[in-house]
């Protein structure tokens, strides 16, 4: 077995140039909490003043009592360093998505303080919040032209509406007529977690006054666009771009008339901001899916990520550049095999900073255009999102120690940490070291994991062991902080945890991740008892009698397929969210076309196939005490599969439990209930491992 150590100190060893939360005399030193976890401050969206002074982020705080999370603004100059950063006050009735005026003088933000979603602005000393739109409909999403004069947002509209105006009396009117009935005729008619009005997200220019407030009514640049754009079901400004120095929008949709959900193609499409005349597509005329669209700081250019031939989440997304003017599209980055995740111009617009998944970690990189070279920038952990400003580059990086920090990536050396959240909570709860490991899986290849050890780790014990399995499937459980399904706190609780990357996962290569389509139950699964193997044989303090196994998604589809297929090492099971019959599921999913292609057809042209590794078929073979999680507000693996999973269990007479959110969707987001799945997951697992309390840890620390 080949071995790679990439082992952490007890301690997230870094120096911390600013924070917030630090307290001044560390306490006795306690397991990490499911509560711990939910409370935490989560940095995200950093965003750089244009000459790079300036750095603003959002901070979502939690409030436990009315249990949900609440946004703010902070701040840091870096002509002060000895300064902390601070919280703009202007931001104090919640505040997101802040972004920069291009003279970097206005600060713009999305905040719902009066009811409704709008842009509002402040300035670099964020005392005072000023509303900028108004509009009927709470804003999506929205741009700034570089020259500051125009708006434009995303906003959801009725197709045949004149105006807002018209959108908002309808919906108003839905909310209060007493007929709760609704007519579908076509696809889709639910989305991720909610079902749909008929409504659609539309682009809109408002054109902006001296003092920066939005003066003209809305204009429609996607007038009788039959589409969407921001796309379903978490689009924001990531998917348009101003360009051509402020009198057009690129932006990414699927073709008119395509269903969502069914068809995973989009394109890219240019509309004038005067909305005289319709949108066009550009770029890449072969099938398959473009977007992300970033404008070259000059305007002329764009880079996107695009998966060429079909738009699936198997498939590579590479980096390509378009010239607006010629129409010409390269790629930028030939040959190498990862998958662009986000892009960021270099200031001089001769090279792209770039975020590529690669083997269980999330790495910056740069593209030299001119070459087509691409250099990683980093070797640990997830970086999230990256902003450019004057010669500056700050990201967001999280790791399986830690959530998001920011950092300054230096000309030379190792990059500077910027913030130190939650310092205290770390102080006192030390973060549980892991290890990366390799092994031979399926077909030869070599497949990757990682090892948690559980708080108070000593040597010579033996530890009960969580076997977590990732969804997706062309997902992955690698060096990143997780807010849901997060190792830290199993090994709070006193498990070590294992984490496999079998074949399908993303940040592996095209080849890898495809290579589950039509073989969701055996590939994974002998990479799965393989990488099981390999652990018990490296790590000879996991005890792999005390061993539990838990997955959500596609990982709550392998567990019930674990059910009826390799039982024999699990004391439990838990089934979060997972797929129990894989010919029901593919059509009560809101993203048939997703089944179909994991499947390799309709159900009505391979029933053979969907039968072949279907969960359903294998109950007679129950045997291990089976947790089954499910939310009422999944409509991606709709409660139809718990509820069959956990009646399967009851009448085969296995030992199970049925834990039921009705409020919550594909993933248990507000506080209570977040602590709420812990607690029952614990329990349940202590159950049937026996007392996993953590040890003391040594006197010395790790």
């Amino acid at each position: 077995m080949r071995h790679t150590a990439r082992l952490l100190g007890w301690a997230f060893a870094a120096v911390l140039a600013v924070g917030w939360g630090s307290s001044s005399a560390q306490a006795a030193p306690r397991p990490f909490t499911a509560r711990d976890m939910a409370m935490q401050d989560r940095i995200s969206d950093p965003r750089l003043s244009p000459d790079g002074r300036f750095l603003v982020w959002d901070v979502r705080s939690t409030d436990w009592a009315a249990n949900k999370g609440e946004h703010a603004l902070w701040i840091l100059d870096s002509r002060t360093p000895a300064m902390p950063a601070r919280k703009l006050a202007a931001s104090a009735k919640g505040a997101t998505a802040p972004r920069w005026s291009p003279d970097g003088k206005a600060l713009y933000f999305l905040s719902a303080r009066t009811g409704s979603n709008q842009v509002w602005r402040t300035d670099s000393d964020g005392l005072e919040a000023v509303q900028v739109t108004n509009l009927p409909v709470d804003v999506i999403a929205y741009r700034i032209a570089p020259d500051g004069k125009t708006l434009v947002v995303g906003a959801e509209t009725f197709p045949d509406c004149a105006d807002l105006a018209c959108t908002r009396a309808r919906m108003d009117a839905r909310r209060a007529g007493g007929v709760s009935g609704a007519t579908f005729e076509h696809l889709p008619f639910v989305v991720w977690d909610n079902w749909l009005t008929g409504a659609q997200a539309h682009l809109f220019a408002l054109t902006l006054d001296a003092s920066g407030a939005a003066s003209t009514p809305p204009v429609p640049l996607m007038k009788g666009f039959d589409t969407d754009s921001p796309t379903r079901p978490f689009g924001d400004d990531g998917d348009f771009a101003i360009v051509d120095g402020g009198k057009s929008v690129v932006f990414a949709a699927l073709a008119p008339g395509d269903a969502w959900g069914v068809s995973e193609d989009t394109s890219l499409y240019i509309a004038p901001l005067d909305g005289k005349s319709p949108p066009r597509p550009i770029g890449p005329t072969e099938k398959g899916a473009y977007g992300r669209p970033v404008a070259s700081p000059d305007g002329t250019r764009i880079a996107f990520v695009g998966k060429k031939g079909r738009g699936g989440e198997d498939v590579r997304g590479g980096v390509y550049v378009l010239d607006l003017k010629s129409g010409a599209v390269r790629e930028a980055d030939p040959g190498y095999d990862r998958s662009a995740e986000s892009l960021a111009w270099s200031p001089d617009g001769r090279g792209l900073y770039a975020t590529f998944g690669d083997e269980g970690l999330e790495r910056l990189a740069t593209i030299d255009l001119a070459s087509g070279k691409v250099t990683p920038l980093t070797g640990v952990g997830h970086v999230g999102e990256v902003s450019v400003g004057g010669s500056r580059v700050v990201y967001s990086q999280d790791s399986l120690v830690s959530g998001a920090q920011l950092y300054d990536l230096a000309r030379s050396g190792p990059a500077r940490q910027l913030t130190s959240a939650n310092a205290a909570a770390l102080a006192d709860t030390p973060m549980s070291p892991y290890e990366a490991f390799t092994f031979v899986g399926w077909n030869g290849e070599r497949v990757h994991g990682y090892v948690v050890k559980p708080y108070g780790w000593q040597a010579g014990r033996k530890y009960p062991v969580a076997f977590l399995i990732h969804g997706g499937p062309h997902g992955t459980f690698g060096d990143a902080w997780s807010y849901r399904w997060n190792p830290q706190v199993w090994a709070g609780m006193g498990y070590a945890v294992v984490m496999v990357d079998f074949h399908g996962s993303s940040g592996y290569g095209e080849a890898f991740a495809q290579s589950i389509v039509e073989h969701w139950g055996d590939r994974p699964l002998e990479d799965l008892q393989k990488g099981w193997a390999a652990a018990l044989a490296q790590y000879p303090w996991l005890d792999g009698e005390r061993a539990c196994a838990l997955g959500g998604s596609y990982g709550g589809y392998m567990i019930a397929w674990i059910a009826g297929n390799w039982a024999k090492p699990w004391k439990c099971l838990v089934d979060h969210d997972g797929v129990f019959d894989t010919r029901s599921m593919a059509y009560s999913t809101d993203i048939p076309g997703f089944a179909e292609h994991e499947t390799g057809g309709f159900g009505w042209e391979k029933p053979a196939q969907y039968e072949a590794f279907n969960p359903a078929a294998r109950i007679g073979s129950w045997s291990a005490p089976i947790l089954v999680v499910h939310s009422g507000r999944d409509y991606r693996v709709p409660i139809d599969q718990g509820l069959g999973a956990f009646t399967a269990a009851q009448r085969k007479g296995v030992p199970s439990q049925l834990l039921y959110f009705p409020d919550e969707n594909h993933w248990v987001l507000k506080p209570q209930n977040s602590v709420e799945w812990y607690r029952v997951v614990g329990g349940w697992m202590g159950r049937w491992t026996g007392d996993a309390a953590p040890a003391t840890p040594p006197a010395s620390g790790r």
